[in-house]
């Protein structure tokens, strides 16, 4: 997998850099890499961000420049031993149509909308596209650091954490994945009438599966799952779970809602920094 490397910066514990390879449309995807400085790489991880209605945030959200700062997972992770790379996922930041960088456009919301409505019209679909991205974004990933293959997983919250739910069960090399306010039966948000991601809108995806059949597709790869009782994506997290055979699920269910806080936040870390230090 080509990729051109951009401008490194040096932070407190961890270098960054820019780094840019091309999707299978022949569209640039813009990353950071995050790598520990100082000390040596125990494996690594990629990390997707979520949406929250923010369009003009992917990245930089990622690197802890903008938006949640319990999302700012490149720098916690490379200062604990853990290269991440950070991808834009499609429309988003830097890989909007109309503006780059992090501030908002109105037509933000259009352009990710127009990027299911046009694939669906073209016989395709905005999940392929992701998930494509993501598993570029992995080879990548390994090809940037040359981590040993054994060492590298998913993680993500929200959206994220759908794409890498998705990603890890389609991809073997996907060697642990971390999922976060994404885990939720479809009968559940249908009943509750809770939104679906565009990345979900597949034509008889419902028919087909459910979301503990994408999770247990994962296994026994080690599995984190966490979740919010009064989240609604991921409201009966905890059901879906417990219809999973096997042990290699981690599940954290907390009483809060969907936003992560410290808490989860550090217990994302501290399990990835385990995945990656047990080998």
């Amino acid at each position: 997998m080509e990729f051109q490397r951009g401008k490194a910066e040096e932070a407190d514990g961890f270098d960054r850099e820019g780094i840019e390879y091309q999707g299978l449309e022949g569209d640039l995807i813009p990353a950071f890499l995050f790598t520990p400085r100082g000390r040596d790489t125990l494996g690594g991880v990629v990390v997707f961000h979520q949406h929250n209605g923010e369009f003009h945030f992917g990245k930089s959200e990622v690197a802890g420049e903008v938006g949640d700062a319990f999302q700012a997972f490149g720098p916690a992770l490379a200062r604990r031993g853990v290269a991440v790379l950070a991808p834009d996922s499609i429309t988003f930041e830097d890989r909007r149509g109309a503006v780059r960088g992090v501030e908002p456009d109105y037509y933000d919301w259009l352009q990710h909308y127009n990027a299911m409505s046009y694939r669906l019209l073209d016989g395709d679909l905005l999940m392929r596209k992701c998930l494509d991205d993501a598993q570029r974004a992995l080879s990548v990933l390994l090809q940037a650091t040359g981590i040993d293959e054994r060492l590298v997983g998913v993680a993500g919250h929200s959206y994220g954490g759908t794409t890498a739910l998705y990603h890890a069960a389609v991809d073997a090399r996907c060697r642990f994945a971390c999922v976060s306010g994404a885990v939720c039966s479809f009968e559940t948000r249908r009943r509750e009438d809770t939104g679906i991601l565009l990345f979900e809108a597949v034509p008889g995806l419902a028919r087909m599966i459910e979301a503990h059949h994408v999770l247990a597709a994962i296994g026994p790869r080690p599995t984190m799952v966490v979740s919010g009782a009064k989240d609604k994506y991921s409201r009966d997290a905890d059901q879906v779970v417990a219809k999973i055979a096997g042990d290699f699920i981690t599940e954290l269910r907390v009483e809060g809602g969907h936003a992560l806080d410290q808490d989860r936040f550090d217990a994302i870390v501290e399990w990835i920094v385990e995945r990656v230090s047990n080998q």
